[in-house]
């Protein structure tokens, strides 16, 4: 048996952009100007305790205590008016049905829920919807795909990861998973195929259409395995 796994931000939900826009014009309030790509260039898939620090230091001030209560509400609410799927995931899903499937993510569970349900997509993956916060280690390590893949009762070397981040990537490959480097959402900048190439990427996509053919060679060959 062989196994889909997804990465969520930027690969089903195309919420990267949103998220760091509302970033960048929090901290901009703050008095550290900043733009969408300086946003997602300086912030984008860093520890959360390392963004913060930067911020502080570049404002010369400590961040007040409910910044990041305060960053999440705005940035749901963002996504509740703004919030698209990455063009084509949908029905990528739903034509790979067949296959067992979950979702790998750095984000929250109540995150991951609320997007999939604005997305009109929250019976697509059942309980099968983990979250890094559910591992010891987040990625780049192999923890949340392992943990993943256990779950789905489907060896590692089964398993196709659809992923968008370098990190995620990296945790993948660690995980001895084929991983696929999709850059198909609007936060992805020229050059990101390179850095996804680089951290181990073995197929590159740039739109959900490219990753069906993928899947679909990686899953006939899988067939032929005994």
């Amino acid at each position: 048996m062989s196994a889909l796994i997804f990465d969520f931000d930027g690969v089903i939900a195309d919420s990267e952009a949103i998220a760091n826009t509302v970033l960048a014009e929090t901290v901009t309030g703050l008095g550290y100007s900043t733009t969408l790509d300086q946003s997602l260039s300086r912030f984008a898939h860093r520890r959360w305790v390392d963004v913060m620090a930067e911020i502080e230091a570049a404002t010369g001030k400590p961040l007040p205590t409910n910044f990041s209560d305060d960053l999440k509400h705005a940035t749901l609410d963002r996504f509740r008016t703004d919030l698209k799927e990455v063009s084509g995931a949908a029905d990528f899903i739903r034509r790979f049905a067949h296959i067992p499937r979950a979702i790998a993510s750095s984000s929250s569970i109540d995150r991951l829920q609320l997007c999939l349900s604005l997305l009109g997509m929250e019976t697509e993956f059942g309980d099968r919807i983990f979250s890094a916060d559910m591992v010891a280690r987040g990625k780049p390590h192999p923890d949340i795909f392992l943990f993943a893949a256990a779950r789905l009762g489907v060896s590692p070397e089964r398993c196709l990861v659809i992923e968008d981040s370098t990190g995620g990537i990296q945790a993948a490959a660690a995980a001895g998973m084929t991983a696929v480097g999709l850059c198909a959402a609007s936060h992805i900048r020229e050059g990101h195929d390179v850095k996804l190439r680089d951290a181990g990427a073995v197929h590159l996509a740039l739109s959900w259409g490219e990753v069906e053919g993928i899947a679909g060679r990686f899953f006939e060959d899988q067939s032929t395995i005994a």
